[in-house]
């Protein structure tokens, strides 16, 4: 077996998507799990819609990935240039190789004439291919029609009645009944290859020797087949990975959420987190953990274990998993990442010591760093405001204050230890037990029902913030 060649070849017409994340991934593993090399193409041929600025963000978000290239732009490599739009003089030197050996031939047609040509043949229920007329002109009449100015492109020569079969990696068995393309153009008219043909070139120019992309390509492998027979280089062999679909099974798209990378970076998600959800979708572990660093992934990861069905992209999940990742990881890993999603008010009243406090407490449940600020509200510097929902659950509830500012007024400094000690004699002197005596307590302090350990708010809050607190709830409830 050859050493493992392996390709990922954006389009730098927009964002990174979740769909070519996973292909880059699933390429990006297969070869780490067999030692080869994942290279990066830029597919920038399309001038209209491709930028300098969409390429640089698509690599800057593979590198947050994890996904590390060992050819292409930025790491060199000896089967450069990795910009097909610095390739284009090799392809147009190719597509005349091909027409010299009688596989490929100039075509003369306009898009006038062929958009007639495919009205025509719907409305004979044919099937809208190239009907051949340029195929059969010799040399003297292609000069007639160069002279005469028509646009000149160069089409590839189907050969007639032949099936083409491709032995998927992930798919299985792939048969192309003979008939299903026409005369497909390779090199248009401006001088620019199409996709198929820049793709299969660079595939063998580069010695790929696996093909893994989304099945929404199959539809392109059998062109790519003939192009590779027709340079007479080896055949990469193909996995065609399942489609990602939003939870209403169509295609994933902006209405589904975040659809790119970009999308999730910005929303505080930790690459590692993405990268663990991203390889599920499609593929499984022989393991019983969900959880899986990029390394162990990479140790796992085999083509053989990707399925056929399309994957649901569940954000739930990713969620899931994601908290699962800033859980384990704790401010030791991860603090530096959140801190800047941490509200200015957060950053001017606590320690740094603190502010690592309060996000452990948080990322018990925090599946991105952008929620930070809603989980940690608890802890919001300042006393609260309490509407009048808040008023009338704390009625009643007077003396019960009353005991917790004597409390920690004649407390010392605030520990778990003393702040323990407080609630429980306030508890007792009381009467009370249980939601009775604490969900007064945490709705004076915070405003909320719900939060964080209440010994861990008043230990970070500190005794004098506290204390301006339940004050002023007992003032609100004595109005």
């Amino acid at each position: 077996m050859r050493d493992v060649r392996v390709r990922f070849a954006p389009s730098p017409t927009g964002y990174l998507h979740v769909g070519g994340a996973r292909t880059a991934l699933f390429n990006w593993l297969f070869a780490r799990h067999q030692g080869g090399k994942f290279i990066i193409r830029v597919e920038d041929t399309d001038r209209e819609r491709s930028t300098g600025e969409f390429g640089r963000m698509l690599l800057e978000d593979l590198s947050w990935l994890g996904l590390d290239w060992d050819e292409g732009p930025g790491s060199g490599g000896e089967f450069g240039p990795y910009y097909q739009s610095e390739r284009i003089e090799g392809y147009r030197r190719e597509a005349q190789r091909l027409v010299g050996e009688n596989r490929a031939y100039p075509c003369f047609c306009t898009d006038e004439e062929l958009e007639e040509k495919r009205e025509e043949q719907k409305q004979t229920g044919r099937p809208p291919q190239y009907d051949g007329t340029c195929r059969g002109f010799n040399e003297r009449q292609r000069e007639e029609k160069r002279k005469s100015g028509l646009p000149e492109s160069i089409r590839f020569l189907v050969p007639a009645g032949e099936e083409k079969r491709i032995d998927d990696i992930a798919r299985g068995e792939v048969v192309f009944p003979a008939g299903m393309v026409g005369d497909f153009v390779i090199l248009r008219s401006n001088g620019l290859p199409t996709y198929n043909f820049a793709a299969a070139v660079d595939d063998a120019s580069m010695r790929i020797t696996h093909v893994i992309r989304g099945a929404e390509h199959l539809s392109n492998t059998l062109r790519q087949v003939m192009i590779y027979e027709a340079l007479g280089t080896g055949m990469p062999r193909f996995a065609h990975i399942p489609l990602i679909l939003g939870e209403d099974r169509t295609k994933l798209s902006k209405r589904h959420g975040a659809p790119n990378i970009r999308d999730y970076r910005e929303r505080g998600y930790p690459a590692a987190a993405l990268v663990n959800y991203l390889a599920f979708l499609g593929w499984s572990s022989q393991g019983d953990s969900e959880i899986l660093t990029l390394e162990q992934l990479a140790g796992e990861f085999e083509l053989e274990r990707v399925s056929d069905s399309p994957s649901i992209f569940d954000e739930a999940k990713l969620n899931w998993i994601s908290a699962q990742h800033i859980r384990a990881g704790g401010a030791e890993k991860y603090f530096t990442g959140a801190r800047e999603y941490m509200p200015p008010i957060f950053l001017e009243r606590y320690a740094e010591s603190d502010l690592k406090k309060i996000f452990d407490v948080v990322s018990e449940n925090l599946p991105c760093f952008s929620l930070f600020e809603q989980e940690a509200r608890s802890f919001s510097p300042g006393i609260p405001r309490y509407g009048g929902e808040t008023r009338e659950k704390l009625a009643g509830a007077q003396d019960l204050l009353g005991l917790f500012i004597a409390g920690f007024e004649a407390a010392g400094e605030l520990d778990q230890a003393s702040i323990r000690r407080v609630i429980k004699e306030a508890g007792k002197a009381g009467g009370v037990k249980g939601k009775d005596l604490f969900l007064p307590l945490r709705l004076a302090l915070t405003g909320y029902e719900h939060g964080p350990d209440l010994t861990t708010i008043i230990s970070i809050r500190g005794k004098d913030e506290v204390l301006a607190s339940l004050r002023r709830a007992l003032r609100e409830i004595q109005k």
